[in-house]
């Protein structure tokens, strides 16, 4: 008998260890236990908190996918990181993505979605601004006058000498805070609308136009100081420790309306997000290398529980209603309709202007971000 019982408990146990090994190997999103194929991305870090949402991991995993991603600047996936390691790069701008396509001979890029910069800020700071003519009203409502803007910084502008300024007294330069134009895309889309104004309102085309905008628009980099790598860092500081340490700081349109969106508390009475003008649209675009990298693109682009996703994060998808029922359920203070929009340079005029400007750096005492 007791030889009997121990072939059942052994049994028992085989059975338990079986069971445990199939369920180990099973996914939790309801994909059928089915092997799933990795595809590996390097992407821009703005994207990661929506490659590393247990829904988008739950979506793919329904596609027999899985999608695993590491992160750098988007002019580092363009000119250093190696590539041949990962299934498909997502840079957040198009000149890049450009660049990487005719350099990987890839057939073709996908654009799931994208965000326009804007400037976070706050009401009292809005209000001095309007005083001192760089914000103005507009069709979209008020706008941040980036000519305007490079005139009181060309003329040494500081915050305790703004006319009618009993609100913020600080004595510091007027200064939009943006990343390291050495490292970050949000940086350099700055660059972009920046250099458009710099140059006549006209887009920078040539090597010769280069030296003049670098000599206008460098300081409003260099004056600034010590600049963080990464887009979420300065975000994080205005969100935190407020309008002292960061009055006004260039961000990607997603990141406030995200934080809108999930309705956590950290967008608060105050706060205001207005856009640039002109403003530039950063364009996350996929190069795929591989077949399955190229079905990833397909679903971010075509499919509608994508873009449901994507909009959930903040940014603006093909299908415009994604983005427009959210922000409608949660009134976020975006622009409905954007116009004033322009292109950036090409990826070679974008790599001399910031050649430029890091020559500038080499002559001054600010270290590298």
């Amino acid at each position: 008998m007791k030889r009997w019982i121990g072939v059942g408990l052994g049994l028992v146990l085989v059975v338990v260890v079986a069971v445990a090994v199939v369920w180990g190997n099973r996914d939790d999103d309801g994909n059928g236990g089915r092997e799933l194929v990795t595809v590996r991305g390097v992407i821009g870090s703005e994207k990661q908190a929506f490659f590393d949402d247990p829904q988008v991991k739950a979506a793919f995993a329904r596609h027999g996918l899985r999608v695993e991603v590491d992160v750098a600047g988007t002019r580092q996936i363009a000119t250093s990181v190696d590539l041949g390691k990962y299934g498909f790069a997502f840079p957040s701008s198009v000149p890049a993505a450009e660049k990487i396509r005719q350099d990987r001979g890839a057939a073709r890029t996908y654009a799931p979605f994208y965000s326009p910069m804007a400037i976070a800020t706050f009401d009292p700071i809005v209000d001095l601004l309007a005083k001192a003519g760089v914000v103005r009203d507009s069709a979209q409502g008020q706008v941040f006058d980036i000519g305007k803007y490079l005139e009181i910084v060309k003329n040494g502008a500081r915050w305790d000498k703004l006319p009618g300024n009993t609100a913020y007294p600080a004595r510091k330069r007027v200064l939009l805070t943006t990343t390291d134009i050495r490292t970050s895309n949000s940086a350099a889309m700055y660059l972009a609308l920046m250099s458009y104004v710099a140059n006549g309102e006209n887009v920078v085309s040539s090597p010769e136009q280069v030296p003049a905008v670098v000599e206008t628009v460098g300081p409003t980099f260099l004056d600034q100081g010590y600049s963080e790598t990464t887009s979420e860092a300065p975000f994080e500081d205005y969100l935190a420790l407020g309008v002292g340490k960061t009055p006004m700081v260039m961000i990607y349109e997603a990141q406030y309306a995200a934080r809108v969106f999930a309705g956590d508390g950290s967008i608060r009475s105050g706060m205001r997000l207005i856009y640039p003008a002109p403003t530039v649209l950063s364009k996350h675009t996929l190069v795929p290398f591989t077949p399955e990298a190229d079905k990833v693109g397909d679903l971010l682009t075509r499919d509608p529980e994508f873009a449901a996703l994507a909009a959930r994060h903040g940014f603006r998808t093909a299908d415009p209603k994604a983005f427009a029922d959210l922000a409608a359920k949660h009134r976020a203070p975006v622009a409905t309709e954007l116009v004033d929009v322009v292109e950036p340079p090409a990826f070679a005029r974008m790599e001399e202007l910031i050649a430029g400007i890091e020559r500038m750096y080499a002559g001054s005492s600010t270290p590298a971000g």
